[in-house]
């Protein structure tokens, strides 16, 4: 059998019922082949690991702990999962070192495309501060189009469509700048700005310059809030900055009152949030290891997609989480007990969050999601005889 197989395991079922009574679980195989949308990916956290050390010997770069790939990966993983957003945020040192030739920049966009497209995603969106990648002599214009150009590259030879969000960061005083740089390039890739970086001592409405130009630009936003500060974050980002997507939210969690594991009353932002379908972009391992929740079985997620806010699997950091889309799906299923049926949600969930225009969102549900998901119904059955997704 290919795709599913049985697996019976106390308290934690990663599926349903099959026909013959035991529990089916989706195997990585499964999963993979499953049409995915992933809006919240930072380029300089997805570099392979000989990548990495291929760049970092080209540009005479010799600060890396190790030079074998298999090692450097550990290495990442292990100084990222400590529970902390700021130890997670010291292996960025090294990527971003290496990352500051338009070659390196175009390179490491086009390897994204292909491991995303290996992994089944149909539609991603990748971010990045181009701040960081100006330390030999690149313009601010020479880097956004290094990376617009691995980017085509990679939809041109995978079949898989990108789009790039300029990311300011809260402790630069630089974010009009980037704003501007976003707008300039929306013809050509660039699909929206974001705001990243360490929230506490730099909350959003700092930046509110920056925000309002985007506005009157009328183009898309999307800020991290929730993750390592409370609930004001995303009330900042949200009305002084526009949000019309909240990257983590993780502690949107503050404002609803919990009694026995179900919610009892939502407070003001977390029924506008709701309410108003503000996208939430959920990051499940990252979380854990940047301390945004203690663990993914204690994740708030399970209240949000209860609640029905409108939120999405994302993977963040694929190099420092060492995580796939494919396995933040079934770590969800496992932990969350989720369904066939709940990852279709998950997925339109997030095309509809795209900061793509209408019609081409529209494209991607009914000729590549749904038909996607309905063919993988189809293999279920015929191969378990499975009745309940």
């Amino acid at each position: 059998m290919v795709g599913v197989r049985t697996l019976v395991r106390p308290g934690v079922s990663s599926c349903h019922a099959s026909s013959d009574g035991g529990a089916v679980k989706f195997d990585r195989s499964f999963i993979n082949s499953l049409p995915k949308v992933l809006l919240h990916e930072h380029l300089d956290g997805v570099l392979r690991p000989q990548t990495v050390i291929e760049l970092a010997r080209e540009v005479g770069y010799a600060e890396l702990p190790t030079d074998n790939p298999e090692e450097l990966a550990v290495w990442f993983h292990q100084g990222a999962n400590k529970g902390s957003l700021p130890e997670y945020l010291l292996g960025f040192a090294h990527t971003i070192a290496v990352l500051q030739t338009e070659d390196a920049l175009e390179r490491v966009a086009y390897e994204q495309a292909e491991d995303l497209s290996r992994d089944g995603v149909v539609y991603f969106e990748t971010r990045f501060a181009p701040i960081f990648h100006t330390r030999k002599g690149l313009t601010h214009q020479q880097v956004i189009a290094a990376v617009l150009k691995g980017l085509e590259r990679g939809r041109q030879d995978f079949g898989i469509q990108p789009g790039l969000i300029i990311c300011a960061m809260r402790n630069m005083n630089v974010s009009l700048e980037m704003a501007e740089l976003a707008v300039d390039f929306r013809e050509r890739g660039v699909v929206g700005f974001d705001l990243a970086g360490e929230e506490g001592g730099y909350p959003p409405k700092k930046h509110v310059d920056a925000f309002h130009f985007i506005q009157r630009e009328n183009f898309n936003i999307t800020v991290h809030a929730g993750e390592g500060y409370g609930k004001e974050s995303i009330w900042q980002a949200i009305q002084y900055c526009g949000a019309h997507r909240i990257g983590h939210a993780t502690r949107l969690i503050d404002d609803m009152t919990i009694a026995d594991g179900k919610v009892v009353k939502l407070g003001d932002l977390a029924q506008y949030v709701l309410d108003k379908r503000i996208p939430l972009e959920i990051c499940l391992l990252s979380n854990v290891h940047t301390g945004a929740t203690p663990s993914v079985v204690e994740h708030p997620f399970r209240i949000f997609y209860q609640q029905k806010f409108r939120v999405f699997l994302n993977t963040d950091n694929r190099l420092m989480s060492n995580t796939t889309l494919s396995r933040e799906f079934e770590v969800a299923a496992e932990t969350f007990d989720l369904t066939l049926n709940d990852f279709e949600i998950l997925t339109i969930n997030a095309m509809k969050s795209a900061f793509l225009p209408y019609d081409q969102r529209c494209k991607f549900i009914y000729e590549v999601l749904k038909p996607g998901y309905a063919k993988a119904r189809e293999q279920l059955k015929a191969e378990r005889g499975v009745e309940r997704y």
